[in-house]
């Protein structure tokens, strides 16, 4: 099920039945806490937490997670026990595979759906209970921008912005022809939303996103559906986004969109959490791989493995191995000793690790790493 972005109670328009997908409403406190709908949502959604301290207590996080958990009612454990901290000013990425937990932990941060277990503030504000207080402040695109299709895409974008109590109905038509302009839909504004391509809709749920400047833009796998310069068109308004002063959380299953664009990430396996830090602390994590370039390739495989390299893997006209126990001053021997066995050397060094090394190394699992 797609959700709209959360900037505002959407309702259907009347006799509106020509939308392919509808934007549902945000979640916000109920009118009347004796009404039965909201008895009803409360008795299927209660779940035991423990009292979240101060709001931005101790801390400068914007989003910051303890023991946060969702066990769906098949049994599924979607969300194990998340910790979970994004410092303000970061762009931050939310890494795994599909099916990792990411968007269910978004779900849980944008108080879409209640977590089994555990606190979650955002923002300095216990969710779910601070909806009506946090969602003015942030811009959420999440699982897929949800839209009216029987609307151009301009008047998606003045339905969103309509939504939001926060927004002055005087300005609405600046922001939204600049939102337009910053995804590079000026020119199909007009278009009807059912005609627009996936990569199209994703980038008008991402201009819905930044119709008013947030303290927090959260990111579901932004760059879905579009082709290699879509996403480097959205890699770098991100980047634009961030150096305005808004906190960006971006879950992505792309390593290569994750090391381009983030300056801190996590990583989550099986609805756990395996690692977070700094993009360039993960990447240190994994051993960099020795590189030998030579059209001697199997005189090469030879005296690199009596030298204690391992795993190496011969390929056309270099050699790549793990450096292992050498260290640094081991190295330029090794390079010699090449030299000595009459291995005609082209190159040698050390490439740094990488995202994907990183997680390989730490989770056993393959990973997506197109970009």
């Amino acid at each position: 099920m797609t959700k709209a972005p959360v900037t505002g109670d959407v309702t259907e328009p009347a006799g509106g039945t020509g939308a392919e997908q509808r934007p549902y409403p945000a979640p916000v406190p109920p009118a009347s806490p004796a009404s039965p709908a909201s008895r009803d949502a409360a008795s299927r959604d209660a779940a035991p937490r423990e009292a979240a301290g101060p709001p931005g207590s101790g801390t400068d996080d914007v989003i910051r997670t303890r023991g946060l958990t969702k066990r769906f009612r098949s049994g599924q454990l979607a969300v194990d026990g998340l910790d979970l901290a994004v410092p303000r000013g970061s762009v931050f990425g939310f890494l795994g595979p599909n099916g990792s937990g990411k968007t269910t932990t978004i779900r849980m941060l944008m108080g879409l759906i209640a977590p089994t277990s555990g606190v979650a503030t955002v923002l300095g504000e216990s969710m779910p209970q601070s909806v009506a207080t946090v969602l003015p402040r942030v811009g959420a695109l999440i699982e897929g921008p949800a839209l009216y299709g029987f609307l151009s895409g301009r008047d998606n974008l003045v339905r969103f912005d309509a939504a939001d109590p926060t927004a002055d109905p005087r300005t609405r038509r600046q922001r939204v022809d600049t939102a337009l302009e910053r995804v590079g839909l000026s020119a199909a504004a007009g278009k009807k939303a059912r005609a627009y391509s996936l990569g199209m809709k994703q980038r008008l749920g991402l201009a819905s996103a930044l119709l008013q400047p947030r303290e927090l833009l959260v990111l579901d796998e932004p760059t879905n559906g579009l082709d290699p310069q879509g996403m480097r068109e959205i890699r770098a308004l991100v980047r634009e986004v961030a150096a305005e002063g808004t906190t960006v959380f971006l879950s992505s299953h792309l390593l290569d969109e994750i090391e381009q664009v983030c300056t801190h990430a996590a990583v989550m396996s099986r609805g756990r959490l395996v690692v977070q830090g700094t993009v360039a602390e993960l990447a240190a994590r994994a051993q960099g791989r020795l590189v030998v370039r030579t059209p001697d390739v199997a005189q090469a495989t030879e005296v690199l493995a009596a030298h204690r390299v391992t795993a190496l893997v011969p390929g056309e006209d270099r050699v790549d191995g793990e450096p292992g126990v050498l260290d640094e001053e081991a190295l330029p021997r090794l390079c010699a000793a090449l030299v000595e066995a009459g291995v005609r050397v082209h190159g040698f060094g050390l490439e740094r690790g990488t995202l994907e090394d990183a997680f390989v190394a730490l989770t056993g699992e393959g990973f997506d790493v197109a970009g």
